[in-house]
């Protein structure tokens, strides 16, 4: 099944499914999921360390790349998805709850086309302006 017919809740379900036959939930600690998060994210960079940006679009059309990019973002998901599962975080709420909080920060108007961090963004002119 590919993500249009997969929700969030049937991913978070296998992944404590296969936690729990290992008995692999003694160790699932925020701490140690926190850890092993950013360890996966340092692997998928290892792929794209070193090259220019447009580089890095086209690595992913060698041989045998794209499957190990892919792995090492399966395992950043799942580490995500199971971090949700340990603390009981709803994935899809906190998700629409940073989109919602990042469009205020990033109003289309002041930061479309632009790679700048919202505090650096030009201020909007007053309404009334």
């Amino acid at each position: 099944m590919s993500d249009p017919e997969t929700t969030v809740a049937a991913l978070k379900g296998e992944i404590l499914s296969f936690v729990r036959e290992r008995d692999w939930e003694q160790f699932h600690s925020p701490k140690n999921l926190s850890m092993a998060l950013a360890a996966e994210a340092a692997e998928l960079m290892e792929h794209f360390l070193w090259v220019e940006s447009r580089e890095s679009t086209a690595r992913l059309n060698e041989p045998g790349r794209r499957e190990r990019v892919e792995e090492e973002l399966a395992d950043i998901l799942i580490y995500a998805l199971e971090f949700a599962n340990m603390t009981g975080i709803d994935a899809t709420r906190a998700i629409r709850e940073k989109i919602r909080k990042n469009s205020r920060r990033y109003p289309v108007g002041q930061c479309k086309g632009r790679a700048l961090k919202y505090d650096e963004l030009p201020k909007a002119p007053p309404p009334d302006a």
